[in-house]
């Protein structure tokens, strides 16, 4: 089973970790974030993700972040293998999806995770 951290700048993985329990209280433990403090350099972010990746001690992981190109995905990009695979542009949707399906395989996880962020992205028009 792949490992699930959330990197995203602070206080945006707590509290997307937030409603994750809120939700889904059961799954929401097998959940790791790093918020990505104003001071932090890509370098830090980095060792800090691959501390908390080493901890929890999974053979693969899944690595959501809030902004492709921004400090948590340069880090989160640092961290990229055949093992560890890294989604950008979290929103509450692809979490959700993540921590529903994290029994699946990795490859099957990452492409669950990019479906659920599509589909919670609509357009509300005025009836």
């Amino acid at each position: 089973m792949p490992g699930l951290l959330l990197i995203a700048h602070a206080p945006l993985a707590s509290a997307l970790k937030a409603v994750a329990e809120h939700t889904f209280p059961n799954c929401a433990a097998q959940l790791t974030v790093l918020d990505v403090g104003p001071d932090m350099s890509v370098d830090d972010a980095e060792q800090a993700a691959r501390a908390l990746l080493l901890r929890a001690g999974h053979a693969e992981a899944l690595i959501l972040t809030d902004v492709f190109g921004a400090t948590p995905c340069n880090a989160a990009q640092r961290l990229q293998s055949a093992a560890v695979r890294v989604v950008s542009g979290v929103n509450v949707p692809m979490l959700w999806r993540s921590l529903c399906y994290v029994g699946e395989p990795l490859d099957a996880l990452v492409e669950r995770a990019l479906k659920g962020g599509a589909a919670g992205i609509m357009l509300n028009e005025v009836p």
